[in-house]
């Protein structure tokens, strides 16, 4: 069980999202003006696959009305399938870190190109 709270940098401001829901195999952390959600979610079948993700919730400045703002959401997730068998937590972390250190080399390269939509 992850501990409560969670704490995510943003920026350089750490984040506190205590915990507000918890079911089976899956768990919520909202920040308390609810800028913030941090999900997780197993889902154990044919395959285990497992979901974080990160929302934020901004209101700024509408593009086509300047003079008014609008609420704006976006959200980065990874997702990890796996087969029952096969495959030992430890290899999947190894992976998965080998992945997460690729889109984070040279100050977060990768990232940015994915993020520009490069291909």
């Amino acid at each position: 069980m992850f501990t409560d709270p969670q704490s995510v940098t943003i920026n350089a401001v750490a984040q506190s999202l205590p915990r507000i829901g918890q079911g089976l195999n899956a768990g919520l952390f909202q920040k308390d003006d609810g800028s913030y959600k941090l999900s997780i979610n197993h889902q154990n079948g044919t395959r285990n696959r497992r979901v974080i993700r990160l929302d934020n919730y901004k209101v700024a400045t509408d593009p086509l009305v300047p003079t008014t703002n609008a609420p704006y959401r976006g959200g980065v997730w990874i997702a990890t399938d796996f087969p029952k068998v096969g495959y030992t937590v430890a290899e999947q972390a190894l992976l998965t870190n080998g992945f997460l250190a690729y889109l984070s080399a040279s100050s977060y390269a990768i990232m940015t190109k994915f993020l520009g939509g490069e291909s």
